[in-house]
């Protein structure tokens, strides 16, 4: 098995930077044309983002009235942040900065826990969250190339947490410490930079005093080596603060970067509920709020290849901790939830394109696209990390919960069991045969080693999801039109519904029924435009519903349809409306499952008085400029978790989206 992020992914990230600053490798890698640049003007303001890998020590003590421990312990992991910064150079070179930068754990707890110790009274678990540092750089400059060393103040948070046999007591701290280091930097564009850079954080005696006498102190020591990028931010004259140059513009053709972030926040008042479960919806009203940071850098490698790369911070919570729905009512509600950002590389792979000659079509600047000129009738394979989703069933109107619908079961096929750890992502290989008015699609993907896992299943071949799709493109009234039909194929290590059901003593324990096992089922999906304005989407999936979910959502079959509008009639061109309905059910074997007090990944009411799960969502997305969106979204759900006992439940949300 092999965990979703691992130390491979920090080699191919700092390949990812040095093939953006490398020289073109052929002549028929274009490059825009630009003044001729002999020195990097280093002097000047900077962001910028990184990440790195972490190998840290601690030295912890836990002393209550039943026991006394001291251990050490190592820890480690991939690291991420983001960084800003001014540098003044001098005639003769020498450069001096300040700099502040936040780094945050990636999301396996494994990585972000500092200590565990234990007496019979007291169970303490050191979380660290943050680290923070304030920095001055001494440096020498020499054209495009800069060495520096640096050194000040750092900050770091952490969590501390206390199980006894009555209580879980939480506390939090921050504690002060010192940070010293060196890098290397390099100016390879008018306004970029990336660097390489080592730093050591030691973090001395801090310490915790928990209600039940148990005391806890801690040493830390935190080594990182990292890789970064910077963009350095030239301000015309004048009494407005305006950029000269758009901060995106990548100055060369060869690569783009991307950026996006969105703030969804999303409550309920307190609705009906007899009775709660472990897995349902909390009835008491509450608000929760989820936030993402995006960066995709990408980059041509030679002829037809290409490489991307999106690194990400995630904070936040889903509504009851991302359970109680079937079709959950946040798309950017990971089912790991975060009190504080955590990095984590969301893709990483590689793209090859093959053309066939003949006529050619324009590929626009996009996230996940390079732009430029591409064969109409190509191949294009890719392979690593990325959703599966990015690949399979491109719908126009309802695809991206940071911009359009933010149901799950709206923006994606709710029985499509895809392959994905707990934050949609997974490790595959596709291939693509294009054409003018048809693609052939297929796959292989890793999926978990047992459902809802951050773990994947190694068995390569043997374990892991089949994918096949084609997509028909037509044109109804000069409008144009996509079908897509979509076929899939698990091999997983799962359970059993109704072996689970046909042997009482297991309690309901699915995972007592886990063997090698197969799953199926397929989806249909549609997009039509009906004007420039007006689009229709629709979506039936269904799956097999014999055995658990492995990594979606406990859905079996499922009916979507739904609009898109844009403003142009109200003179708001850059605004759109979506509305949508959907209607998601169950197996027979896995509504009895449930009946019988069964958990599913996100629902398990502990009973179940079966109907089907029934969703309206509406949104409006008001333009601030190009750049910011606001959107309002209502989402009415009756029978959540396909319970007639509990709900309806009126689910009101807001996004704030940024993109470049």
């Amino acid at each position: 098995m092999i965990r979703s992020n691992c130390t491979p992914e920090m080699i191919l990230a700092g390949a990812v930077i040095a093939a953006l600053a490398a020289p073109a490798a052929a002549a028929d890698l274009p490059v825009k044309t630009r003044v001729a640049q002999t020195v990097f003007d280093w002097t000047g303001l900077y962001v910028g983002g990184h990440a790195g890998y972490t190998r840290d020590h601690a030295r912890a003590t836990l002393t209550d009235p039943s026991g006394n421990i001291s251990a050490g312990s190592r820890f480690s992991g991939l690291t991420g942040g983001v960084q800003a910064g001014y540098n003044w150079v001098t005639r003769s070179g020498l450069l001096l900065g300040l700099e502040g930068d936040f780094s945050f754990p990636n999301y396996l707890t494994s990585n972000h826990t500092v200590a565990m110790l234990g007496t019979p009274g007291s169970n303490v678990s050191e979380l660290w969250d943050y680290v923070a540092t304030a920095r001055g750089r001494v440096g020498y400059a020499q054209g495009d190339w800069l060495v520096y060393a640096t050194g000040g103040l750092a900050f770091t948070g952490g969590r501390f947490i206390n199980t006894t046999a009555t209580a879980n007591e939480k506390l939090l701290t921050t504690r002060l410490g010192w940070v010293v280091g060196a890098g290397i930097e390099r100016g390879f564009a008018p306004h970029w930079s990336w660097r390489l850079e080592y730093l050591y954080n030691r973090f001395e005696n801090g310490g915790v005093n928990f209600s039940n006498g148990a005391n806890y102190t801690s040493a830390l020591d935190f080594q990182t080596l990292r890789v970064g990028l910077n963009r350095k931010l030239d301000f015309a004259g004048g009494p407005e603060l305006k950029l000269k140059n758009d901060p995106s513009d990548t100055e060369s053709d060869r690569w783009e970067i991307h950026g996006q972030s969105t703030v969804i926040g999303q409550g309920y008042p307190a609705f009906r509920a007899p009775y709660t479960g472990t897995n349902s919806l909390t009835p008491a009203r509450q608000f929760q709020e989820t936030w993402s940071n995006s960066l995709f850098i990408n980059a041509r490698l030679w002829d037809g290849g290409e490489v991307y790369y999106n690194p990400e911070l995630l904070q936040g919570f889903g509504l009851s901790n991302t359970v109680g729905l079937g079709g959950f009512s946040n798309g950017e509600a990971q089912k790991s939830d975060f009190p504080y950002p955590h990095y984590n590389t969301s893709r990483l792979f590689l793209r090859q394109t093959f053309g066939f000659g003949g006529e050619q079509e324009q590929l626009g600047s996009g996230q996940l696209q390079l732009s430029g000129k591409q064969d109409i009738s190509r191949l294009t394979f890719q392979i690593g990390k990325f959703p599966v989703l990015d690949v399979f069933d491109g719908n126009a109107y309802a695809k991206d919960a940071r911009k359009d619908f933010m149901n799950w079961s709206v923006w994606a096929p709710g029985a499509f069991d895809y392959a994905a750890d707990k934050l949609g992502l997974t490790y595959g290989a596709t291939a693509e045969l294009n054409q003018k008015n048809w693609a052939l699609r297929t796959g292989y993907f890793l999926v978990d080693a047992t459902s809802n896992s951050n773990n994947f299943d190694m068995n390569v071949f043997r374990r892991g999801e089949y994918v096949l799709e084609l997509e028909m493109r037509y044109q109804l009234f000069s409008q144009p039109g996509h079908l897509r039909t979509i076929g899939w194929f698990n091999s997983v290590f799962s359970g059993s519904y109704r072996e689970t059901l046909d042997n009482p003593a297991l309690n309901a324990d699915i995972t007592q029924t886990r063997r090698g096992r197969s799953k199926y089922g397929y989806v249909v999906s549609f997009d039509q435009a009906l004007s420039d304005e007006l689009g229709l989407f629709g979506r039936w999936s269904w799956n097999d519903g014999k055995t658990e979910i492995m990594a979606f959502t406990d859905i079996d079959n499922s009916l979507s349809l739904g609009a898109s509008i844009k403003g142009n009639r109200w003179g708001r061109p850059d605004d759109t409306i979506g509305i949508a309905g959907v209607t998601n059910g169950l197996s027979g074997d896995h509504r009895a499952f449930l009946a019988a007090g069964g958990l599913g990944p996100l629902i398990g009411d502990g009973a179940l008085n079966y109907r089907r799960e029934t969703i309206i969502e509406a949104y409006y997305a008001y333009s601030i400029n190009k750049y910011l969106t606001f959107t309002a979204d209502y989402q009415f759900v009756n029978n959540p978790a396909y319970n007639a006992d509990r709900g309806p439940v009126s689910i009101f949300s807001g996004r704030l989206h940024g993109d470049f």
